[in-house]
């Protein structure tokens, strides 16, 4: 598959925005997305190059991203696993949107991190899940993150700014789709998010624009800022994390 990014064009951008309003009146009616805007300065994202990352507990995160996205003034090119890029239907139209296939766990990953870097080269704002999949964790805290978002981010130079969901797999969950929007539509429940400043990657990791970095390093910024968005998502639920970096794996297989 492809990995290659173009930018959109205009027409691109008047379809996102026909795609955002339609989508967040879908979710409107299926859900209560409520924002906490008190970290975010104008209430914005920030300009030019900005890398956004979010935990993952729903199929419904990646809709739920991008309208946040648009809320704060920014439309946000996700990055989203290759089997949405094959589909016939979504295939084409999520690729005119700008989003950017993630091949993972193939030799064609790191293509994925190339045109994602080739977008935040235009100044656009990129969007990706640093879990790398719905958390499997059963009270559904984010699991410890992989390294992509910060390698992005110390390649680049671009922000890093953490956005916590909670309560997206009460929207949607991994099982019982329709029964469960059908309900929806009677209950709503309830999203929150929260978005956290900026976080300067390269300040984390002790090092200037060219300049290598060990890989020690990079899980140890990787992990930083998971704890930045996992301290977001413990906050909104009231609750102190079980694991402040994350769940890692051995936890999961317990």
């Amino acid at each position: 598959m492809d990995t290659s990014w173009q930018r959109p064009g205009l027409r691109a951008a008047l379809l996102y925005a026909v795609a955002a309003s339609l989508l967040g009146a879908i979710v409107s009616t299926v859900s209560r997305v409520e924002l906490t805007r008190r970290s975010v300065p104008r209430a914005q994202l920030p300009d030019g190059p900005v890398i956004v990352v979010a935990n993952h507990t729903s199929f419904a995160d990646g809709i739920l991203l991008a309208l946040v996205g648009r809320r704060l003034g920014r439309s946000l090119r996700l990055m989203a696993t290759g089997g949405v890029f094959r589909s016939g239907l979504v295939g084409p139209f999520v690729r005119r949107l700008g989003f950017i296939p993630v091949q993972r766990g193939t030799s064609a990953a790191a293509g994925s991190l190339d045109a994602a870097a080739t977008a935040l080269d235009a100044g656009e704002a990129v969007g990706l899940f640093p879990e790398g999949r719905i958390t499997r964790d059963p009270q559904h805290w984010p699991e410890r993150s992989k390294t992509g978002a910060v390698r992005l981010a110390l390649r680049t130079g671009a922000p890093v700014v953490p956005v916590a969901l909670v309560g997206a797999q009460q929207v949607v969950g991994t099982t019982g789709i329709v029964t469960r929007l059908l309900r929806n539509t009677l209950l709503r429940p309830r999203v929150a998010v929260a978005v956290g400043e900026p976080i300067d990657v390269r300040r984390l990791a002790g090092v200037t624009a060219g300049q290598p970095v060990d890989e020690a390093t990079v899980r140890r910024v990787a992990d930083e800022v998971m704890a930045a968005l996992v301290a977001q998502v413990a906050e909104l639920r009231g609750e102190p994390a079980p694991y402040p970096t994350g769940v890692p794996a051995e936890a999961l297989q317990a």
